[in-house]
């Protein structure tokens, strides 16, 4: 029993905090939305990111140096207590949504290698200026240019895209993926997807997966149009372009894909390309900012609140405290 409980003590706490930060996540972004239009993409991007991997990380710092270390010193093995139903409830939920993250992650892993698979059947190699990692010619139907893959990235163009596009427009198009790869953004999408399945019982969290994608290629926009307004007005216009070949109600279904244009809302793309013309018309493109120092500021708060956790779990005093928590919350569940 000793065992069991403290798995169904574990698992329930992962939930429970995970569901709580994620809530107060979704909050804190309701009150800060208003304001992030005024960010550059490229910050939004970033703190959207670590608002929505927060909860999953608090969740496990605090069980790997709060939870278990208190259970395992202050818990007697032969325990009387038992794991109630209602424990039993909130672990079984907590292992579903492990388990289901999990095999996502693995469904889209295999689908992508699949799909790569038969594309790489049918497509021809080429070699294109700006671009360092594998690109290949495609005979698709939709109007694909992508960068396909987290680990071993590969570009896909779509005949038709190449048969449309001037060779500027194509250049910049590559330099908007050039974006995508340098932002590591295809990885960054797996991690959230595999954070959102983490936590079934919340959907709060998808208004933030949409936002961040949105920021997202914004972001390659911007990163693209830094090579002077030209480029810019070469975007918009392949984008334009591309939009207008994908199929009424389609969409473009790969796993784990950056797209320059995936089946979104018109008004995704006209948003996008106001922006871009804007930066063609005053010069800001050149401009752009990569927020280094907040960007950093991101990353060491993550390593604060480790290392804060990591001096205060020692604390004997600290762990017992949590261990009496620990049984006022059996006694609430049984």
């Amino acid at each position: 029993m000793y065992e069991l409980l403290g798995i169904c003590l574990v698992l329930a706490a992962l939930l429970t905090i995970n569901a709580l930060a994620s809530l107060a996540t979704a909050a804190i972004w309701r009150l800060l939305e208003r304001f992030a239009p005024g960010w550059s993409p490229r910050l939004r991007v970033d703190i959207l990111l670590a608002m929505r991997v927060s909860p999953p990380v608090l969740a496990m710092i605090a069980v790997s140096l709060f939870l278990v270390p208190s259970y395992l010193n202050y818990e007697p093995y032969s325990t009387p207590e038992v794991v109630s139903k209602k424990l039993a409830a909130l672990a079984l939920v907590s292992g579903l949504g492990v388990i289901f993250a999990l095999w996502r992650c693995a469904r889209s892993w295999w689908a992508t290698h699949l799909l790569l698979r038969a594309w790489l059947v049918l497509a021809h190699r080429i070699k294109l200026e700006g671009i360092d990692i594998p690109t290949f010619r495609l005979p698709h139907a939709f109007p694909i240019i992508a960068v396909v893959g987290t680990m071993r990235s590969r570009l896909f163009i779509a005949e038709r895209v190449m048969q449309s596009l001037t060779q500027e427009e194509l250049a910049a198009a590559i330099a908007h993926e050039c974006g995508h790869l340098v932002a590591r953004d295809n990885f960054k999408r797996l991690l959230l997807r595999m954070c959102r399945d983490l936590l079934m019982i919340v959907p709060c969290g998808r208004s933030l997966d949409r936002a961040w994608a949105e920021a997202a290629e914004s972001a390659a926009d911007e990163h693209a149009a830094q090579q002077n307004g030209d480029t810019a007005l070469n975007l918009a216009a392949a984008l334009i372009k591309i939009a207008k070949m994908i199929p009424v109600g389609s969409r473009a279904a790969i796993p784990v894909a950056a797209f320059l244009v995936g089946g979104e809302e018109t008004r995704g793309v006209k948003a996008r390309v106001r922006r871009l013309v804007e930066i063609a018309s005053n010069g800001s493109g050149a401009r752009v900012h990569q927020n280094a120092m907040i960007r950093g500021a991101l990353g060491l708060s993550f390593a604060v609140v480790i290392i804060f956790g990591a001096a205060v779990a020692n604390s004997p005093h600290v762990l017992i405290t949590v261990h009496a928590l620990i049984e006022h919350a059996v006694k609430l569940l049984s």
